[in-house]
């Protein structure tokens, strides 16, 4: 006999266990199943310790800095500092225990396990079957993507979950894919004294992104001593004592580690998806703006295709817990989603891209300013640029970038303008703090008459 609950939510990562607990929390039956760390990646392998290893990295940059602004300075980085902290404060040693308890505390069930749904309101895991009431929420989330390159397969290469673990910075490093995370922990294994070697088959690095972003991380790249190779794809790999060979067009890159850093991978093959009548073959699920993808399921974080993101597994868990509750509220709207790749500078950016914004036939009118242009930036004499692209016959920003210190901070006052769809003409009254960094979309905004 199957055994009966309210609410059945496979994957608890971030907004997994977010939708469990509050269902939970209300007084529902909850189970919730994963295979893997409670928290999902976000905690353990992904945006907590990356960004640790960031904020240290970037303090060994500021010190370095000092002869130029105030005297003089001597570092000497130490990397087991940084894994000390992301092993005990992060990760609890990557147990998840901890947050087990935190859903369990509000009434959940837990079950370790891989699930699969086998019916209309049924799953099962463990060789056990349960009927949920109310229904299945589906949070399974994403792997590192892995590219079929020649020998790669045979040699012990990191991704995110394994470079997040290390007790050392190598002495080189190659990192396939100049994407937010790729970038991200180049720079930052470069400022601990790794020689870095970035690969990217597109034309520049962060190419989701504007053009002027992959310019501006390029050129830094380079005057921190990163390599940088654009517009070549690795076509083999191969491993000895000697460490990493990477063939990459006519050239042979050489490092210690080698980090695939080129994408992600949804989990829905084996989930049962042909159970409630969807395409267990489908990239994404497509849910609707309740985040209803079939009667009594839904679907909310990466596999949803919206953006791989914490915040967007966590507004979507918002979205599809008013629903199961039947209560009323905001349904989801993604023309404003915000993201940041936490280089230094930072580049942060929401909405729609120039070049997006031109494939959908938008009317595009677009400003940009040197950071520069407010004193903060001068005084600062941090790179960076805020960009903004307007709807020129709609009279409102469709996409910004904030790029330089503090980028992603700069964005939420953008992320704001674009997600209320606040006119231009109204942006241009505002009054900018001085001296601030965001002063200079004033300065963007003025280029956008010119």
């Amino acid at each position: 006999m199957a055994e009966t609950v309210d609410v059945v939510v496979i994957g608890m990562g971030p907004g997994g266990e977010y939708i469990a607990g509050r269902l939970a929390a209300a007084g529902l039956s909850v189970l919730g199943i994963d295979a893997r760390l409670v928290g999902g990646e976000c905690p353990y392998y992904g945006c907590v310790p990356s960004k640790m290893i960031i904020r240290a990295a970037d303090a060994l940059a500021e010190a370095r800095r000092v002869p130029e602004f105030a005297g003089t300075s001597t570092v000497e980085p130490h990397y087991e500092v940084v894994a000390d902290r992301i092993s005990q404060e992060a990760t609890d040693n990557w147990d998840d225990a901890v947050a087990v308890k935190r859903f369990t505390d509000k009434g959940g069930r837990f079950v370790r396990g891989r699930a699969t749904i086998t019916g209309p309101h049924r799953v099962a895991v463990n060789g056990e079957e349960f009927t949920a009431t109310r229904g299945i929420v589906l949070n399974t989330g994403t792997d590192p993507a892995v590219p079929p390159i020649p020998g790669l397969s045979d040699t012990p290469y990191w991704t995110n979950r394994d470079i997040l673990r290390t007790r050392s910075a190598p002495e080189s490093l190659a990192v396939l894919g100049g994407g937010a995370i790729g970038a991200e922990l180049a720079q930052a294994f470069a400022r601990f004294g790794s020689a870095v070697t970035v690969i990217e088959a597109a034309s520049r690095i962060l190419p989701l992104e504007e053009p002027e972003a992959g310019a501006l991380l390029a050129e830094v790249f380079g005057a921190e001593g990163i390599t940088v190779r654009t517009g070549v794809a690795a076509h083999a790999v191969s491993h000895d004592s000697g460490g990493f060979a990477i063939q990459a067009g006519d050239e042979t890159i050489r490092a210690e580690r080698l980090l695939v850093a080129t994408g992600r991978r949804n989990n829905l093959a084996d989930l049962g998806l042909e159970h409630v009548g969807l395409d267990p073959k489908a990239r994404f699920l497509e849910p609707d703006e309740r985040m209803r993808i079939a009667r009594g399921v839904w679907a909310i974080g990466d596999i949803t295709g919206k953006g791989a993101f914490t915040h967007m597994s966590m507004y979507q868990a918002g979205i599809a817990y008013r629903d199961i509750r039947g209560e009323d509220g905001p349904v989801a709207e993604y023309h404003a989603v915000p993201r940041v790749t936490f280089t230094n500078p930072e580049i942060g950016a929401v909405g729609l891209t120039e070049e997006q914004a031109r494939a959908r036939g938008i009317a595009v009118r677009t400003g940009i300013a040197p950071l520069s242009n407010s004193t903060r930036g001068w005084i600062h004499r941090g790179q960076g640029f805020i960009k903004l692209v307007e709807d020129g016959a709609r009279n409102m920003l469709v996409g910004a970038t904030a790029a330089g210190p503090n980028g992603g901070e700069i964005l939420s006052a953008l992320a704001v303008a674009v997600h209320a769809r606040v006119p231009v003409s109204r942006l241009t009254t505002m009054i900018y703090a001085y001296p601030t960094f965001h002063r200079a979309i004033e300065s963007a905004l003025a280029d956008l008459s010119t």
